[in-house]
């Protein structure tokens, strides 16, 4: 039997239900739902999450579809997939929180005692990571940016999460994410390898969806929980990821794509004023690679526009 919030599930069977966390002004439960798949066969638990951020798309159907093509008469293990842990953020189709406003992956552990996103982050710290063994992250750019697919590895916790993000499948290998609170931290503090996954953005892709697909696949085979091989590359890349952002307010064009290779001074994009004066050039600060790049016309100063990369090595498994 396999137990998490609400949930038992015994030995070769699927459950779906709702870890509560409060409840909405018009009376409706709100908390982080579940799909659970209890192989037959012992194994890891692995936790596959996405709508962290509500505008992130194709993750949750990627989470959907994975979990329902999982046999657990032959899985070994389980798979515990939360296909959107961000409901309010979802229903108002943004980034952050529709009830109090606030980026969810910038606040992890989270405060039992706080507003409702920080609620949220207490609930899945109490009672999703201790019920796991690894974590999955899946995001994309978001509604307002898009990234080159690529596989987030916090810094300082390589030997514990390396194999899980080379199993992600994707070249690009970012080292860092110098921000805490997101929701992998916990995971990794917890002694436990957590990995982010972006791909895409700007709007949703069927193509974004089979992508996180494949990777959720691959980590399955590397974690011995489905039958076959993972695939691994030769090699990876890794790079840091460097935030720029706008000193003037106008209409942004990019002029480079994510995944693009890019020299120091490379024009990556511009803002220009209402009569197409330019109010600005966003250069590349080193040579690397454009990672994300915004996708929304309107900036505002201080609004970040670009991120890149900076070449740091490689991998080779």
């Amino acid at each position: 039997m396999y137990s998490i919030g609400p949930l038992t599930v015994a030995p070769g069977e699927r459950a779906q239900g709702l870890i509560p966390v409060g409840t909405s002004t018009y009376g409706v439960e709100l908390g982080i739902p579940l799909i659970v798949v209890n192989g037959e066969q012992d194994g890891p638990v692995l936790c596959v999450d996405a709508g962290v951020h509500g505008d992130e798309y194709d993750g949750q159907e990627a989470v959907r579809r994975v979990l329902a093509e999982i046999d657990p008469a032959t899985l070994r293990g389980t798979v515990v997939g939360i296909p959107c842990l961000n409901t309010p953020a979802f229903e108002a189709a943004a980034r952050a929180s529709g009830i109090d406003h606030l980026n969810l992956n910038r606040i992890f552990p989270g405060d039992a005692e706080g507003s409702y996103s920080q609620r949220l982050a207490a609930t899945f710290v109490e009672q999703v990571v201790p019920a796991v063994d690894a974590l999955v992250d899946l995001h994309t750019g978001g509604a307002y940016g898009e990234i080159a697919p690529l596989v987030i590895l916090q810094g300082g916790y390589e030997d514990l999460a390396t194999d899980l993000a080379l199993a992600a499948g994707h070249e690009l290998v970012w080292k860092g994410g110098k921000w805490g609170g997101t929701v992998r931290h916990p995971a990794l503090a917890a002694g436990k390898p957590a990995i982010t996954i972006e791909v895409g953005g700007g709007t949703y892709r069927e193509a974004n969806v089979e992508t996180h697909m494949n990777s959720v696949r691959n980590v399955l085979r590397s974690l011995g929980m489905t039958d076959g091989e993972a695939e691994l590359r030769d090699t990876y890349t890794t790079v840091s990821g460097t935030f720029a952002r706008s000193a003037s307010g106008g209409f942004f064009v990019a002029r480079a794509e994510p995944g693009e290779n890019c020299k120091e001074g490379d024009l990556i994009a511009t803002i220009t004023d209402h009569y197409g004066n330019t109010l600005e050039e966003v250069t590349a600060p080193q040579d690397g690679i454009v990672l994300w790049v915004r996708r929304i016309r309107t900036v505002r100063p201080g609004d970040e526009v670009v991120i890149f990369g900076e070449l740091l090595g490689e991998i080779r498994p």
